[in-house]
């Protein structure tokens, strides 16, 4: 397939990824909102989290049916889930927190679907020299819809009266424009990749049986597993960690603020596109990783005499870990051919880091009393990170 006839897919894919984007920030830029709306404590505002992020534990199945019935009729499933799950939040919201994460869970597994169907798709349109830096590109438009999330809840949602059944006129528009997307994507032809066309050259390569005789596939699995506790655990305690500095936000404000953090991360992967044809995936894996964790220590340690700068270091780490996702899935995707599309489903089961790292530190936030305390693990998941990209990327 030439280059040319790539464009057109890469495009369509690229699209989706603005899509689970939007849905991924917006449903962590609630947390606020939800907190006050049902009277929550530190524990249970992350369910949020826990409920849509969980929800990758199917992931694993969903790569073996993705396998079965093909890309495209894998998108079109996500697709449909995502509507019905918006919709059914209509009713739900208006019933209690728990019905309303029931229908978050619906739209979080088609937003599931359509990670683990589009991620193994762009890695192979094309060279598995330039992969890092497509996936790069398609995420860049992902960070697009990071940034108008927060300002779409702020908008749209948060209101002074604090009242849950907010979400239902947005959360409506939402599944109408799934909806139109559905159908024309049910109208598109997306070509299938070939197993043999995700080899370099024309070499018959010998793979193993399984994904899952692979141990790169599996430590980079848990590299996304930490990977969500960075990314997520920076908007997540985000509030708390305002007002240890002295500052007065509303959650508005709040949610403005964070438009720097996902600003960041669009601008690392427009970046980022260019940067990875020069550079390889270990080596800006390393950089990011290092570079995310001097800010946030740096962070933590003026925080008490500078807490202007400390609030801007916190929020600056969205430019080191902008990156990372697609440095992370080329590397544990390297190498697997036709075993590529059940190894997607292995590593996307381990977004649910951010549903299970989230209330773990929001636990430790509680029993400590410290938000330092539960910011201090992102430490842990950076020295993985370093691990990986220097060393457990390289096993086979």
């Amino acid at each position: 397939m030439s280059k040319n006839k790539y464009l057109f897919p890469l495009i369509v894919m690229a699209s989706l990824f603005f899509m689970f984007g939007f849905i991924t920030t917006m449903n962590n830029s609630m947390i606020d909102f939800l907190k006050d709306a049902f009277n929550l404590n530190d524990v249970e505002k992350q369910l949020p989290n826990s409920f849509f992020y969980g929800a990758y534990a199917l992931s694993i199945p969903v790569g073996f049916l993705i396998n079965r019935i093909g890309y495209k009729y894998g998108v079109l499933s996500g697709l449909a889930l995502v509507a019905v799950g918006f919709f059914l939040c209509i009713p739900m919201v208006a019933l209690g927190y728990i019905p309303f994460l029931g229908a978050v869970a619906v739209f979080a597994i088609g937003v599931v679907i359509l990670q683990v169907a589009a991620n193994p798709y762009v890695n192979a349109l094309g060279s598995p020299e330039t992969a890092a830096s497509r996936l790069t590109l398609t995420n860049a438009l992902n960070s697009v819809a990071t940034v108008i999330a927060p300002i779409f809840v702020s908008m749209l949602i948060v209101n002074d009266s604090n009242d849950p059944k907010a979400v239902q006129s947005p959360f409506g528009i939402i599944g109408v424009i799934t909806v139109v997307i559905l159908v024309i994507m049910f109208f598109l032809k997306l070509p299938e990749i070939k197993d043999d066309e995700n080899g370099a050259t024309g070499a018959k390569k010998v793979y193993k049986d399984s994904a899952f005789k692979y141990t790169h596939v599996w430590l980079g699995s848990l590299a996304i597993f930490f990977y969500m506790g960075i990314e997520i655990g920076i908007p997540s305690f985000f509030a708390d960690y305002t007002e240890r500095l002295g500052f007065e936000f509303t959650s508005q404000n709040r949610i403005d603020l964070l438009k720097y953090y996902w600003g960041g991360l669009m601008v690392g992967r427009l970046v980022g596109i260019f940067v990875l044809q020069k550079f390889t995936a270990r080596q800006i894996l390393t950089l990011c990783a290092v570079g995310g964790a001097v800010l946030v220590a740096a962070s933590l340690a003026i925080g008490a005499s500078a807490s202007t700068i400390a609030l801007w270091l916190f929020l600056g780490t969205g430019l080191f870990h902008s990156i990372m996702w697609p440095t992370i899935y080329n590397l544990a995707l390297e190498d697997l051919g036709p075993l590529a599309k059940v190894a997607s489903g292995v590593i996307a089961t381990s977004v649910i880091g951010a549903a299970i790292l989230m209330p773990v530190m929001g636990t430790i936030q509680t029993a400590t009393g410290s938000v330092v305390a539960a910011i201090s693990c992102l430490f842990i998941y950076y020295l993985y990170l370093i691990f990986f990209s220097t060393k457990g990327s390289k096993i086979r």
